[in-house]
């Protein structure tokens, strides 16, 4: 990535992309937008976002393709897009990619890093990243924004040493302009743990009771539910060596439960009819856990009932 103007690309841009990509063309960044669902809106009106803590904005001359052979290649690449499509999404990066280019994903569940490098070329920068925000897309080209918005970024591979710090301080330096917390992550593995533990309670939960977090929040046998599966994801991460503290939980589920109500993004998919995340927030914890001796049995009970919607 080239430290003057580098130039940024949003493979991916519903909500969790639009928001980044628009924070970063309002701080004057050369920002690309990859999107197939919104083109044809966001190439007419331009891309929106409402936000009461960052304020509105338009980007009314908004770079938009819906082929990634007519974008040009980027110096970093922000993929927003669900894993569910990471098969498909590796060409397209790779293409989109320039020589040394950094890769930030943007994307939940566990071990995604791990199998989106066996796709990429060798040459690449590949970095994890947590959204710690709550944005949905509220219509054609508009991206609404309700609360947070840092992402803690953690390096994965690509490079060792004063190389990869060079990477990580860039795009610091990027995040920064645009008005984004960037928390560094030591321990990627451990810090995807970390945001499982609301993860696969709030996102598996909503499908299965057809409800939003609040009404999940206000019932007794709900809330304890949703507390045990909590407690098993810590106890599947510290199998895998990833001890969270006893406190972890605690402060989580203080963070959650002064917040309004929200619809997990699974919850969306599922009404909307699209793929659910399934594999990278729930087999591969599964997985993991099980390979180290664990069994998270409720989890698992909640991974077979999702399989079945």
């Amino acid at each position: 990535m080239t430290d003057s103007a580098p130039r940024i690309g949003i493979i991916g841009a519903g909500a969790i992309g639009g928001f980044y990509g628009l924070m970063l063309a309002r701080a004057g960044h050369d920002v690309h937008f990859l999107m197939r669902g919104d083109y044809e809106a966001v190439r007419e009106h331009g891309l929106s976002l409402k936000s009461s803590d960052f304020g509105d904005f338009r980007l009314s001359d908004t770079q938009v393709y819906r082929d990634v052979a007519q974008m040009p290649v980027c110096d970093l690449l922000l993929v927003a897009a669900k894993t569910t499509s990471n098969q498909a999404l590796a060409p397209l990066i790779a293409q989109a990619a320039a020589p040394g280019a950094t890769v930030l994903l943007l994307q939940n569940g566990l071990g995604v890093e791990d199998e989106m490098r066996a796709r990429l070329p060798r040459h690449l920068h590949l970095l994890g990243g947590l959204c710690m925000v709550s944005v949905h897309r509220r219509g054609a080209g508009l991206i609404e924004h309700c609360g947070f918005g840092s992402i803690n970024i953690g390096y994965h591979s690509g490079a060792d040493g004063e190389e990869a710090q060079r990477v990580m301080s860039r795009i610091l330096s990027l995040f920064a302009k645009a008005g984004i917390d960037v928390p560094l992550m030591e321990n990627l593995a451990r810090a995807r743990w970390q945001k499982l533990v609301m993860n696969i309670p709030f996102n598996g939960l909503s499908v299965v009771l057809d409800s939003g977090t609040l009404a999940m929040r206000a019932q007794q046998e709900v809330r304890v539910l949703l507390r045990e599966l909590m407690d098993e994801v810590v106890a599947g991460a510290a199998a895998c060596g990833h001890d969270l503290g006893v406190a972890f939980v605690d402060e989580a589920w203080a963070a959650t439960d002064g917040n309004a109500d929200f619809q997990p993004s699974m919850y969306l998919d599922y009404k909307a009819g699209r793929e659910l995340e399934l594999h990278a927030i729930y087999e591969a914890p599964l997985q993991a856990a099980q390979a180290a001796g664990y069994r998270m049995v409720k989890i698992e009970m909640l991974y077979q009932t999702l399989c079945f919607l």
